[in-house]
């Protein structure tokens, strides 16, 4: 067989606990298998209250046709200049239009099709021929004037993203078929044809109606408009797809002593969450067809607490909804829902400011200056200044981090991570605010999150920290997945499988092939791409891995408009041995997005176990002349030129690596032996 192909093919992101908490098993789908989505208009005659709420929401404005009374904008021949290309809006014939720069450069006229959001912010959306809906980076600002909005602006203001740039609006980065349209519309299938490279991407409701949470609601409907002997002799469920009925009969006893509240009764099911989580969450999808009440994992793959998506302690950094900082929390850990803070009809928090919390927490313990050390009604004195900071992202939009932590400048000092204090008082500095906690709270702070020091309490931040060990690295750290294989959590098991990344073949073998029948699609799939380099032939026969491997073909071929997902395929095939699939998906992954460098890897590697290493140095030089800047690229290029003997040239390319990525210890290691011996023994840029 064929040596391992590098796992170089960035996984799919995009575009969100308590021992009983963090239990994963598959939420409870009703027997409505066959029920129809019916549109929110059929809600509306039994529930006008909460279709009411609703349509005054973000959800239900969260994406429509761009008729006047949806388009916030200034389409009033307002211009807009950005790198260069003043853009123009305009109406015409009573419809929007934008003169900018196209794909090449030049400037065209392009309809607006959809509205995109509506606060603080509103995007717009145009249509191409092959089905693809490209999101415009120039957006209105739909903010008050005297909070700065009312105006046109970019989405990069600090960069100069022109048409030869990956974050151009023409390009994959920003495509609504795959970034944008599983959240913002209701029952999107993205229906991608690779063969002729054309979307026909269809919903069932253009925005974010009644059944993208309760799901398909045919049956729920007969069931409503049946005679009263038939809705008698009708199941418990009433027809519905998903029961959305967690804090029914439930309540918060709140305890004098602590000041805080306890739950009534345990939360036993994910199901809200994890409905919510379909589009508050940081996650790649790996299947078509979710529906409300369904295990989210089949669906999707969630990120974990990584860098640079998170700080080293688990705050949001770069823009990752909610899911993955809530989880995170004791509120999580202790039975809260979404429900339990925000509306779901209407989005808005059930009581304002600090009202909402002293639901639970006593007001008379925390919403004091002997809790806050701040003055009464102060910015200082708000519960989700210092528990739920905010990060600005897209702009202008500031979203708070629901990880719902202590504030620890501690840790700022330590590790440099941000703190609320200092996010407040701008003018000092973490040593001081670190001071002032220690004076006022103790040292360290006693509080939750605190897996900085330890990761052992939350399901996702177990899962993180295994994610990031490399099970090769030791007897210790086999044991340690091993024993994560075991866990109730899915998020643990699933950080387990990514720790065998590096693990020998034989170790993933035996740890990963029990997987293959997870109940869980993206913990069958995950087993299934582990194990396609395994040379055992009555593993790689078995029935299991078969089925599984089947389900990562068809995830992958349901993100082929993504070059992701078409490296991820070549890579899997070419770990089976068929590297003529394997060099073909991956030149299509280079041709749908040149700025990919994973495909340039990749495909050099494929290349490699055709003992093909100067078409290798081609691609690689290829690839070099879209994005000169890569590290990666000139040490995948440093290690081509050593196969074939030409060392010198192999140099300076680890030279360069090394200079581009001074903190990659891989790459100073090549570079330092290329250094001292002329020349570099190696055999896969693995």
């Amino acid at each position: 067989m064929a040596a391992p192909i590098c796992l170089a093919a960035a996984a799919l992101w995009y575009q969100r606990t308590g021992a009983r908490a963090e239990a994963q098993a598959p939420p409870a789908v009703s027997a409505v298998t066959d029920a129809r989505y019916v549109g929110s208009e059929a809600c509306v005659t039994c529930h006008r209250g909460e279709a009411d709420e609703w349509r005054a929401s973000q959800h239900h404005d969260a994406m429509a046709e761009a008729k006047a009374q949806a388009v916030l904008g200034d389409f009033a021949n307002a211009t807009f200049t950005y790198a260069g290309t003043t853009s123009t809006f305009f109406k015409r014939d009573g419809l929007f239009y934008v003169g900018t720069d196209g794909r090449d450069g030049k400037l065209e006229t392009f309809r607006i099709k959809y509205t995109f959001g509506v606060y603080p912010l509103q995007q717009y959306l145009v249509e191409f021929p092959d089905g693809r809906l490209q999101a415009l980076s120039i957006a209105w600002d739909a903010r008050p004037k005297q909070e700065g909005g009312q105006r046109w602006f970019h989405l990069y203001p600090t960069e100069r993203i022109t048409h030869n740039d990956e974050l151009h609006w023409t390009r994959p980065s920003q495509n609504w078929n795959f970034m944008c349209a599983d959240c913002h519309s209701t029952a999107v299938r993205k229906n991608y044809d690779a063969a002729v490279d054309r979307f026909q991407t269809r919903w069932s409701e253009i925005s974010v109606g009644c059944e993208a949470c309760h799901g398909p609601a045919s049956r729920h409907v007969e069931w409503a408009t049946a005679s009263q002997a038939k809705r008698a002799n009708a199941p418990d469920n009433k027809g519905l797809t998903a029961r959305l009925d967690e804090r029914r009969s439930v309540s918060w006893i709140r305890n004098a002593a602590s000041g805080n509240a306890l739950r009534s009764q345990p939360r036993e099911t994910e199901r809200e969450i994890e409905v919510c989580a379909q589009c508050h969450a940081r996650r790649g999808q790996i299947a078509d067809g979710y529906e409300a009440g369904k295990p989210l994992l089949d669906y999707y793959r969630p990120a974990f607490l990584s860098s640079p998506l998170y700080h080293a302690d688990g705050q949001q950094r770069g823009e990752v909804y909610d899911w993955g900082s809530f989880l995170q929390s004791k509120m999580y850990a202790n039975g809260v829902t979404c429900s339990d803070c925000h509306d779901p009809h209407s989005g808005k928090l059930r009581a304002e400011r600090n009202n909402l919390c002293g639901n639970c927490h006593l007001a008379s313990k925390y919403d004091t200056p002997a809790h806050h050390n701040h003055q009464p009604a102060s910015a200082g004195a708000a519960c989700a200044a210092c528990h739920m900071p905010t990060a600005t992202y897209m702009v202008v939009d500031p979203r708070h981090d629901h990880s719902l932590r202590v504030p620890r400048p501690d840790l700022s000092v330590t590790l440099g991570t941000p703190n609320a204090c200092t996010g407040c008082h701008k003018d000092r500095d973490a040593p001081w605010a670190a001071a002032k906690a220690k004076a006022w709270y103790g040292d360290p702070p006693q509080g939750s999150p605190r897996f900085t020091d330890s990761v052992s309490q939350p399901a996702i931040a177990r899962a993180t920290a295994l994610a990031d060990l490399d099970a090769s690295t030791s007897q210790a750290a086999i044991d340690a997945v091993a024993a994560a294989f075991r866990d109730r959590s899915a998020l643990v098991r699933l950080g387990a499988l990514r720790a065998l990344a590096r693990a020998p073949l034989d170790a993933r073998a035996s740890m990963a092939a029990p997987l293959l029948s997870d109940p869980l699609r993206v913990l069958r799939i995950e087993a299934a791409s582990l194990l396609a380099p395994v040379p055992f032939e009555q593993l790689r026969t078995s029935t299991t891995f078969t089925r599984a491997a089947a389900e990562y073909v068809e995830s992958q071929r349901y993100n082929a408009d993504r070059p992701e997902g078409r490296v991820n395929l070549g890579t899997f095939e070419g770990n089976r041995g068929d590297m003529a699939s394997a060099e073909h998906d991956i030149l299509g992954a280079i041709r749908l997005d040149p700025f990919f460098v994973p495909a340039y890897v990749n495909l050099a590697d494929v290349y490699r176990t055709r003992g093909r290493d100067a078409d290798g140095v081609r691609v690689l030089r290829e690839g070099l002349g879209v994005v000169p800047d890569s590290a990666i690229l000139h040490h995948a290029l440093g290690l081509a030129l050593v196969r074939t003997q030409r060392t010198g040239d192999a140099l300076s390319e680890f030279k360069r690596a090394t200079a581009l990525d001074p903190a990659n210890a891989r790459f100073a290691y090549v570079y330092d032996v290329a250094l001292k011996s002329g020349k570099v023994k190696v055999q896969s840029s693995k």
